[in-house]
């Protein structure tokens, strides 16, 4: 459960899309050199759901970096959210 308050961040992995697919190469590089501190003890929301399928392995490898530093991970949409992760 969320603390009164609190907001949701969101992380879209079609925003890391490479003319239109995801190239597991350019996906890793923009990983390490994406801004996690961001996420500070922050409730984030993996979004996933858009035009191109986004296999399995990306949102593990996302989940990797943000339990350094998410409070909780949570996949799909604010509305039915499952939770992934929680500190």
């Amino acid at each position: 459960m969320m603390q009164e308050g609190s907001s949701i961040k969101e992380l879209d992995l079609q925003d890391f899309l490479s003319n239109g697919i995801l190239k597991e190469k350019v996906f890793r590089e923009q990983l390490a050199n994406h801004d996690w501190s961001q996420y500070n003890d922050q409730y984030v929301l993996v979004k996933g759901c858009g035009a191109v399928p986004i296999p399995t392995w990306a949102y593990m490898l996302v989940t990797t970096y943000l339990i350094q530093n998410a409070k909780k991970v949570m996949y799909g949409e604010p509305c039915s959210a499952i939770p992934i992760y929680r500190r």
